[in-house]
């Protein structure tokens, strides 16, 4: 190249949409020598506006309504994002590699840890944004020029569980504007935030699996943060938001009798209704009813929490003894009868003329999500919802029953996420085949990831490790990277938020467990052999390894501090922190004479031999972090 670029400026250019810039630079080499140049591209869109769903006058004209987003409040210009990128480029980029490094030196199977992984990609594209106070919120998925699905939606992002291990504070966020702007003089929770917060909500009807989720979010958002401060700042707001279920401002009558079962109208994710007893929606209740009780205990609310806990057990009788067939769980309903939906405002589009049946029901069919609540509690240490035997069983057969293992031959009349020979898991399936309702629940035939993911999950946490392994192997083989885009798993939308019900996966193999308020956390792989992980809780991250000399707790990142760590396989003879010896008891788990604060770099170690030196635990590969 003839000497320097020549700065020159093109006629029709700027404004144009064709604008057009060469960005070069020069360095002086001698023999043998080596440079590097670092070129940062910064930009700064400081406005942010509601295009899909805008404020009108009364005209029906759109109002210009906007907003900063959250890094124009931290920075003045692009230059601004560029000299701060420059500035902290080694400790950004250090971190960030502490972070890959650890994430991908977990030992998990390899298409489980590929799940896991590509799926945070969803936190970095436009589905996510901050609002001018930090706050999160986000879309369901991405279409190709709008987000797709407004409103941080409830039930969608029930399913997500990367974003409240990682980014804690951002999804208490979540609850926050929900139980904010969301909830009526009842006690009902729209499930999409309008934006900008503080305008009318929606007037569609709560929906059930959202609402009653979200108790049982206040309650592990609770359990990683420990912040009892937000959890009693909240507290009124959570009881209104269960008792919406039998209030008489409940048009949809979920639970009118307060027997503990939803019977009533019952909005949720696949969005239709369900009329009657069903153990997917009746699930999350109990749930809710089983958080609230535990959330109300530690708050010495007594009243309350005697109520939940006693409504949760005449919820759980009535589901095991009336909603389990043998081998699943399944939906009380008479199709043929009208006055199932009769009695509902506005339930006319339910009945089926032709066939006489009320339609979009599951009825005797098996659900992909007949036990998710049982899943959420196993993650937030809950305990049991339903009973393990018949948990285990629907978790049996839907492995069964919903689980293609060649689509060729498969009909479905629905979106088309899975099609030729590939594998998958459908939402719902009739294995008795003159059972099947005409117009069944939405989606039926449809193989959707973040379902498949919670599934796979699930199976995981009860020792279904094969199957589970195998789901999550099939959804990740559709997207190979050849097929589909291995970082954009499609539901309603790219980038969708519900693939990352798999970051469970993550917890599941570890046997995570944590308690925050306790000053608490455990581990329990399912390998027999040695096995080392990622953790993440509130402030602080870093690695778990277990080996034939005992296990350690490794910090990487932030702080953390702890008073029991629960290590059911391991008989703990002595317990060290960075090679000193700790004074420690074992009733529960492992708990510690005084409370420790691990920082960066610290190990806590615990040995089944008093005479193994502290050095025994190492994380593969650690030269690279």
């Amino acid at each position: 190249m003839p000497g320097k670029i020549t700065n020159r400026e093109y006629e029709g250019g700027a404004g144009t949409g064709r604008d057009t810039a060469v960005l070069s630079a020069s360095v002086r080499l001698a023999p043998g020598e080596t440079k590097s140049v670092t070129f940062v591209l910064a930009w700064y869109y400081p406005n942010y506006s509601n295009y899909w769903n805008p404020l009108r006058d009364e005209s029906g004209a759109p109002l210009p309504t906007l907003w900063k987003n959250y890094y124009a409040t931290l920075f003045r210009s692009a230059a601004d994002c560029a000299v701060y990128m420059l500035e902290n480029a080694e400790r950004l980029l250090g971190d960030s590699l502490i972070f890959q490094n650890a994430l991908f030196s977990s030992d998990l199977p390899e298409s489980v840890l590929d799940a896991v992984t590509s799926s945070l990609s969803v936190l970095k594209s436009p589905t996510c944004l901050r609002l001018e106070d930090g706050s999160f919120y986000a879309f369901e998925g991405c279409n190709k020029n709008s987000g797709s699905c407004e409103g941080s939606c409830t039930h969608v992002w029930n399913y997500a569980y990367a974003l409240p291990f990682l980014f804690p504070a951002l999804e208490r966020s979540m609850r926050e504007l929900d139980f904010k702007h969301n909830m009526d003089e009842f006690g009902g929770m729209a499930f999409r935030l309008m934006l900008p917060p503080g305008r009318k909500r929606s007037g569609f009807r709560p929906c059930a699996d959202g609402q009653l989720g979200g108790v049982v979010k206040v309650y592990r958002d609770w359990k990683i943060s420990g912040d009892d401060a937000w959890l009693k700042r909240l507290w009124p707001q959570v009881k209104r938001c269960i008792a919406y279920a039998w209030s008489e401002g409940n048009p949809d009558r979920w639970d009118s009798g307060k027997t503990g079962v939803l019977t009533g109208r019952q909005h949720h994710t696949l969005d239709m209704e369900l009329f009657g007893p069903n153990s997917w929606l009746t699930g999350f209740y109990l749930a809710a009813l089983k958080s609230a009780a535990e959330m109300a205990g530690y708050l010495e609310d007594w009243e309350a929490g005697a109520e939940y806990t006693e409504l949760f057990a005449k919820g759980k009788r009535y589901v095991e003894e009336n909603l389990f067939n043998g081998e699943f769980f399944f939906q009380k309903i008479d199709l043929k009868d009208r006055s199932v939906t009769a009695s509902f405002r506005n339930a006319e589009g339910y009945w089926n003329e032709e066939a006489g049946e009320t339609k979009y029901q599951i009825g005797e069919g098996c659900g992909i999500d007949q036990v998710v609540a049982q899943w959420h509690a196993n993650i937030c240490g809950l305990g049991e919802i339903f009973d393990r035997e018949k948990v285990r069983s629907a978790l049996r057969s839907v492995y069964r029953y919903n689980y293609v293992k060649d689509f060729r031959s498969f009909f479905n009349p629905c979106r088309i996420y899975c099609l030729n020979g590939e594998t998958g898991t459908v939402i719902c399936s009739w294995p008795d085949a003159d059972k099947k309702p005409l117009i069944p629940v939405p989606y039926a035939e449809e193989t959707m990831h973040g379902f498949e993911y919670q599934l796979a999950a699930h199976m995981l946490q009860e020792g279904m490790i094969r199957e589970g392994t195998e789901l999550i192997k099939a959804v990740r083989d559709r997207y190979d990277g050849e097929k589909r885009n291995p970082w954009n798993e499609l539901e309603c939308g790219s980038n969708y938020a519900r693939s990352m019900s798999v970051y469970t996966a993550l917890t599941a193999f570890s046997g995570f467990t944590f308690d925050s308020p306790g000053r608490a956390i455990g581990f329990n792989p399912v390998a027999e052999e040695d096995f080392q992980c990622f953790w993440c809780l509130n402030t602080g991250w870093g690695m778990f390894e277990k080996n034939a000399s005992g296990a350690c707790v490794r910090l990487l990142y932030g702080e953390i501090t702890l008073r029991t760590v629960r290590l059911p396989f391991l008989d703990v003879q002595r317990v060290a922190l960075n090679g000193e010896d700790l004074a420690f008891g074992q009733s529960p788990g492992v708990t510690l004479e005084e409370p420790v604060t691990l920082r960066r770099g610290d190990v806590l170690a615990f040995y089944a031999d008093t005479d193994v030196s502290a050095g025994g635990n190492t994380i593969k590969g650690r030269d690279t972090l």
